[in-house]
């Protein structure tokens, strides 16, 4: 249950506007007990991060303004690693080093892992800390996928406070490369064995 996620992430002011719009006294229940502790992650949530194959990672700007990134990679490149820690190798690319920056001087960042095929959604809260690959080259080498051409710089660790599942309400459906591969495979074979049987039965007629 995400009741750190939403203890952390609610405001007075959000509790206020959802006691105004009667939402509160269910988001109360959900959030009741709340004490710091964080949301364990259970295998439903792990199974669900290390199979995913992108996702958007945001941290805050020194003057307060919040930075979104993409990160993305083959499936299970963000992996869990121990108890609510989860990480991930961080792959050479235009060299801003925003996020990189701004979780040097506040290590909060959100989460937001999409399954748009199933319609799901998971968010994340934690705190990140960052290896450099010449300070920790074994930790980041141990983060990063099996045979993938990219160069890793760096390894994100992220100790995950809280989550919360959204529901599927209005996220449109989309499928990968892969996925539509997998679902037409079916077809495809059943094609070719159709187009061979087509090329057997006119040469059997020309045998004629």
């Amino acid at each position: 249950m995400a009741r750190n996620y939403l203890h952390t992430i609610f405001t007075d002011a959000a509790r206020a506007r959802q006691e105004a719009h009667g939402s509160r006294a269910s988001y109360a229940r959900m959030e009741a007990g709340a004490d710091g502790t964080p949301d364990a992650l259970t295998d439903k949530e792990i199974s669900f991060i290390e199979a995913r194959d992108s996702f958007y990672i945001a941290s805050v700007t020194p003057h307060g303004w919040p930075y979104m990134q993409h990160r993305g990679g083959p499936p299970g490149f963000l992996r869990h690693l121990e108890a609510n820690r989860i990480g991930f190798a961080d792959f050479s690319g235009n060299r801003q080093y925003i996020s990189t920056t701004n979780l040097a001087e506040n290590p909060r960042v959100s989460l937001f892992l999409m399954d748009y095929a199933n319609r799901r959604r998971l968010k994340l809260l934690g705190h990140a800390a960052i290896v450099e690959q010449a300070d920790d080259p074994a930790t980041v080498a141990a983060l990063m996928p099996q045979e993938y051409r990219a160069a890793p710089e760096r390894a994100f660790l992220i100790d995950v406070i809280g989550w919360e599942w959204n529901c599927p309400q209005h996220i449109t459906p989309r499928f990968t490369e892969g996925e539509i591969s997998a679902a037409i495979k079916p077809m495809a074979a059943e094609l070719n064995q159709l187009r061979a049987e087509v090329e057997a039965l006119r040469a059997a007629q020309k045998g004629e």
